[in-house]
């Protein structure tokens, strides 16, 4: 290749890396597979190897990946965490080692799976956790102490005082909690994840630690990087001084004295990954004495001490039977594909979501068609493109009704999927009676999924509103359901007919309005009967509502479906009218946001109070907040509101303001 040729072929391809690094890293919403970036990255470096001339400090193999972001708070690593050197085959392997043993003549090395997911950097001052930080660009990252602080795996004190210390681990989304997520956002009609690395750092990246909490991420901790008071003098040995501290390191390693045996770990992870509960992108080999790591060194991007082999995709080719629509619980209509069984990761795939018409669309898919296969995470079977359109190839149409029950399917701006927003929909039955019934809406205490399903399995109810007309001689033929528990069910039932109009508004499961949206509702108009006759602009006007919350409340009023519902409500007796009495409205025009965890308080005992005095509570911290009540461990939102010169006051000072 000629030097005009390979400069024009690197520019290109720096400038693809840079999107795609950005759209990963960044943005957590990668556009390419992970081996097609590799791939990209892996000629980039070929060139430069062959004309050194064209190297430049700004390359992306000069430099470690990854920005801050401006939500966060930056924070500078004491201890750089670099990244690794990437290797495709056993012959790089070979020659890692023979340039381990230019200087060191017996290395001993540490084989380790390669966790998938988010670097992060934890910082314990005399066994007390102070911060966590992403990774960023290595040099600096993001402070994220507050969201690392509700993750279960990660301790907040020690079970030794040390002095000072530093570690370094890899926050990831077990498979099973993926997979979990992504049928969620499934059904809520959200973008999914593309894989369980984007969903721990789209997870760990929240303004709402909540949010995170919810996201049940874990943490494997994986290197030291400063210690006080301890002399440690191998990885293996830091490894398990970390796990006697009290973390949870990497779930297994192995030392190796040959490149040999080397070889032969690397390929073990590799035959059993599909087998593990979380996601990995290859297995890492590092030289375990630390002395020798510091005769090595590190170029300006990688330690000379270690490297990640990398594997191979597993992908298989299959044909597309069919194209089937099934609703979700909140009835989102979600295309499948059929396919011809193949054996992926050690199970056989016969279906795969193809997610909504756009992405049928974006990769042309015909029913006939060939198509690559294989599984995001180890686990959830998808589409990776199309490898031969069919002579016969037949495009497929999503139905504008719902095949469940044949009401209109709408798709709301911005959004990718289709919806039928038809509340007495069966297919969305059980998951609508669990909400109805949840203890934030209509609060019926002993009606949960199973007793539920059981209702529903024995034809006793086909909507909420038949709640109302159970009778005890049906209830006690239920199997687990004896006299009494039929009498307090019935009686937890006709309770709730004296919930506050907010509550039933919630419990309606309007789409995208949650109980603080209720709550605004209820206020705003009094009663059901005004709610339902509201226009777009009254409820649009509303502090706290937006657009889209608006066009949501008006649309599904605007059902006959709906309105019949809400009748049938109404004539069980169930009531429709606000009844929250404001005596005192001291903090009229305040929002507050809460953090850490408060001495006595609950949350939502504390945002009660605020809401009943007039207040309203945020989750994020902005120029609109007028009083931050902040308890032990506040994180980011402390910091931010320090920034912003906002007022912050503990448990005490708020039961003051409230007692005042």
């Amino acid at each position: 290749m000629e030097l005009e040729t390979a400069q024009k072929r690197v520019k290109e391809l720096r400038e693809a890396i840079d999107y795609h690094s950005r759209r990963y890293y960044d943005e957590d919403a990668p556009e390419i597979e992970d081996d097609a970036f590799d791939a990209l990255t892996r000629e980039l470096r070929e060139l430069e190897a062959a004309y050194p001339q064209l190297i430049t400090p700004d390359s992306y193999t000069q430099k470690v990946h990854g920005e801050v972001s401006s939500l966060f708070s930056p924070v500078r690593h004491e201890v750089p965490l670099a990244s690794l050197q990437d290797v495709f085959s056993l012959e790089e392997l070979r020659e890692f080692d023979a340039r381990v043993r230019e200087t060191i003549a017996e290395p001993v090395y540490v084989v380790e799976p390669k966790i998938d997911g988010l670097s992060v950097a934890l910082e314990y001052v005399d066994g007390r956790l102070t911060r966590g930080a992403t990774r960023g660009d290595g040099e600096v990252g993001e402070d994220v102490t507050a969201n690392l602080r509700v993750i279960r795996s990660i301790p907040k004190t020690l079970k030794e005082p040390v002095p000072r210390l530093i570690v370094r681990g890899e926050v990831y989304m077990p498979r099973e909690s993926f997979a979990a997520l992504v049928e969620k956002q499934e059904l809520e009609g959200e973008k999914t994840f593309k894989n369980p690395r984007n969903a721990a750092a789209g997870s760990l990246r929240q303004k709402d630690s909540a949010v995170t909490r919810s996201r049940n991420l874990a943490i494997f901790v994986f290197n030291l990087q400063l210690v006080g008071g301890k002399d440690i003098r191998t990885h293996s040995a830091s490894l398990e001084q970390m796990k006697n501290w009290g973390f949870s390191i990497i779930p297994f390693y192995k030392t190796a004295a040959s490149i040999d045996e080397v070889i032969e770990e690397v390929a073990r992870i590799g035959r059993e990954r599909a087998s593990f509960s979380f996601d990995i992108d290859g297995a890492v080999v590092k030289v375990d004495d630390f002395s020798h790591r510091e005769l090595l060194g590190s170029t300006s991007k990688f330690p000379k001490w270690a490297v990640a082999f990398k594997y191979p995709p597993e992908e298989k080719e299959t044909t597309v039977l069919d194209v089937q629509v099934n609703v979700g619980r909140t009835g989102v209509l979600t295309p499948t594909g059929v396919f011809e069984p193949v054996t992926l990761s050690g199970t056989t795939v016969s279906r795969a979501s193809l997610h909504n018409e756009d992405f049928i669309k974006e990769k042309g898919i015909g029913i006939g068609d060939r198509v690559v296969l294989r599984k995001a995470g180890e686990i959830i079977p998808e589409v990776v493109r199309v490898a031969a359109h069919a002579a016969d190839s037949r495009p497929f149409q999503m139905p504008d009704h719902c095949p469940s029950c044949g009401s209109p399917a709408t798709r709301e701006e911005g959004e990718a999927a289709l919806r039928c927003n038809n509340p007495e929909c069966p297919a969305q039955l059980v998951r609508h009676l669990i909400h109805f019934a949840s203890r934030d809406a209509m609060d019926i205490e002993g009606l949960g999924p199973a007793v539920l399903e059981q209702l529903v399995g024995e034809k006793l109810i086909c909507n909420a509103y038949e709640l109302y007309g159970l009778k005890r001689e049906n209830l006690v033929e239920l199997e687990r359901m004896g006299e009494k528990s039929a009498d307090n069910l019935l009686a937890a039932i006709e309770k709730s007919k004296e919930c506050d109009l907010f509550r039933v508004i919630y419990a309606l499961g309007i789409r995208h309005i949650g109980q603080k949206a209720a709550k605004l509702l209820a206020d705003r108009f009094g009663s059901m009967e005004a709610v339902m006759a509201a226009g777009l602009e009254e409820i649009n006007a509303i502090d706290g509502f937006g657009g889209i919350m608006a066009e949501s409340v008006v649309r599904f009023f605007a059902l006959p479906q709906s309105r019949h519902f809400v009748e049938q409500l109404q004539a069980a007796g169930v009531n429709m009218l606000c009844r929250t009495e404001r005596t005192d409205s001291r903090f009229a025009g305040m929002t507050f946001v809460l953090t850490g965890t408060l001495p006595h308080l609950k949350r939502d005992e504390a945002a009660a109070m605020i809401e009943k005095l007039g207040g309203k509570t945020a989750g994020s911290v902005s120029k609109k907040t007028s009083v931050v009540l902040a308890g032990e461990d506040a994180g980011s939102k402390l910091v931010k509101a320090q920034q912003l010169g906002i007022r912050v006051i503990d448990e005490e000072e708020f039961m003051d303001m409230v007692n005042a």
